[in-house]
């Protein structure tokens, strides 16, 4: 069967891999639709320290099922439509000792780790699959990256009528939008790039920020009353970013890094104690959140399709991500059509 792959720092080929075999617990699945992600990015550009080449991208997936091993309950079905939850859990390390499999230490990753979704077929294990047949392959394969989002939000325990401040639009950022509106929050988005923030307002945002031209701290103290935000969810990871998170979270407030800085990042640490701030990190998602982005795409309270801002056929996924790398201020999500 066709596969993608990236090969070494900026080269990729199309190759042939022998399709999968199914087994016990395991499901057959025919990838229809792949999301590009930020670490597909970022290993094309040869800044992934977790790949080693080559690698086969993509853990934004959806697809049809081909075919069921045994012992697979029959809410999964023929020809029935599926995303991919992309992340393992070993079960023994402490994050998982404490039911916190998102985290877990030895995670592998599709398309990171191990061998991702830009091919024609993946065997997966029927317990990361969540089928259903009311959304498009568009909308299933897009559900991972908001939910990354949406588990930011809720490690940030966002409430009703809190002010949340979101740092970057991407996708995460977006999902991070949309959880912190749909647990009840009101929701201050901050970028550089008006297009992103005008995604950002589609997605859930009150207000919107960009740091490009506006004071953003005055500009928060103004949406706050000067109270500074409730919760501040950061998904850019620059040293900048990390630090504005710190000075813009009021006083008992909480701070959640999802992007991770390339660079060491410096703090004065006197604003950690005196607010008695809480910070947390977050890291992929569960399968509530998958759940939750469901629940509310369904509700209409954000469409996954609207963050796409550009579409490539299969064969196109080496000048899709050669675009994506030439001019990331230009794109949103690229989706490939398997």
């Amino acid at each position: 069967m066709q596969a993608f792959q990236i090969t070494e720092k900026e080269k990729t080929r199309f190759t042939k891999i022998p399709k999968p075999t199914v087994k016990e617990g395991e499901v057959l699945v025919r990838i229809k639709k792949a999301g590009y992600c930020g670490s597909d990015l970022n290993s094309f550009r040869g800044l992934n320290p977790l790949v080693s080449y080559p690698v086969i991208p993509g853990h934004e997936l959806s697809g049809i099922v081909e075919e069921i091993g045994a012992n697979v309950p029959s809410e999964i079905k023929l020809g029935g439509q599926v995303a991919i939850m992309p992340q393992t859990a070993c079960g023994k390390c402490a994050s998982c000792r404490n039911k916190r499999f998102n985290a877990c230490q030895f995670n592998e990753t599709l398309g990171v780790q191990r061998d991702g979704g830009l091919t024609e077929y993946l065997a997966v294990p029927w317990e990361k699959l969540i089928a259903d047949d009311s959304l498009s392959l568009t909308q299933l394969a897009l559900i991972e990256p908001l939910a990354v989002g949406f588990h930011a939000a809720k490690r940030g325990q966002v409430k009703t009528k809190q002010n949340i401040v979101v740092i970057g639009c991407g996708v995460i950022g977006l999902g991070a939008i949309a959880g912190s509106k749909a647990f009840g929050g009101k929701v201050i988005a901050i970028d550089i790039a008006d297009d992103k923030l005008e995604k950002a307002r589609i997605a859930g945002a009150t207000y919107t920020v960009n740091s490009s031209i506006e004071n953003v701290p005055e500009r928060i103290n103004e949406f706050t009353k000067g109270f500074g935000a409730d919760v501040v969810i950061e998904a850019v990871g620059l040293p900048l970013t990390y630090n504005l998170a710190i000075d813009i979270v009021g006083f008992t407030g909480c701070v959640v890094y999802i992007g991770y800085s390339a660079k060491p990042v410096s703090f004065h640490t006197k604003l950690f104690v005196l607010k008695e701030i809480d910070i947390r990190g977050s890291r992929g998602s569960e399968p509530e959140d998958f759940k939750n982005v469901m629940k509310a795409v369904k509700a209409g309270a954000v469409n996954p399709e609207d963050i796409v801002s550009h579409t490539f056929d299969f064969n196109e996924a080496d000048k899709a991500i050669e675009l994506w790398s030439a001019d990331p201020s230009k794109v949103t999500k690229v989706v490939i059509s398997l």
